[in-house]
C-alpha cells in the first residue's frame, strides 16, 4: 500500500522540509506540532497559549489526514520546561477527554523557540 502524503491547508505550515504528516498500512503518523499560527505567526509568551495554538494544529493535521484526535493511539508531548506540566496536562484534557486515551511520552527538552510540541499517530482503520 503505498504513502500518502498529508498538507493541512488550516494547520500552520510545516517549518521545514517534511510533510505534515503521512498515512500509510492503516495508520497517520503526524509531525510535531508547534505554537504557530496558520499564518505563520508564533504564539509567544503564555504557556497557555502555545499548547492551544500547538494542539489546535495537531487536530487540524488529524482532520486532514481523515481521522481526529479521537483515533490517536500514541502522542508524544516536548516540553522546555516540565513546571508547566500541569497546564499542558489540564489543556491536553480540553482536546483529548477523559476517556479511552491514547498513550503517551512526555519529555523536557531544549526547543529553542517555543515552549511545546507536540506529535500523534491515529489508527486510521484499513
Amino acid at each position: 500500500m503505498p504513502k500518502q502524503i498529508v498538507q493541512a491547508d488550516r494547520a500552520a505550515p510545516p517549518g521545514g522540509p517534511y510533510s505534515h504528516a503521512v498515512v500509510a498500512g492503516g495508520f497517520a503518523y503526524l509531525s510535531g506540532a508547534c505554537p504557530v499560527l496558520p499564518d505563520g505567526t508564533w504564539v509567544r509568551g503564555d504557556f497557555a497559549a502555545q499548547a492551544r495554538a500547538a494542539f489546535t494544529n495537531l487536530a487540524e493535521v488529524a482532520r486532514a489526514a481523515g481521522g481526529g484526535l479521537g483515533r490517536a493511539v500514541r502522542v508524544g508531548v516536548y516540553l522546555r520546561d516540565f513546571a508547566d506540566f500541569p497546564a499542558m496536562n489540564e489543556i491536553y484534557r480540553e482536546f483529548f477527554g477523559t476517556e479511552n486515551l491514547p498513550a503517551r511520552t512526555t519529555l523536557p527538552v531544549a526547543l529553542e523557540d517555543f515552549d511545546i510540541e507536540i506529535d500523534a499517530v491515529l489508527y486510521l482503520g484499513v
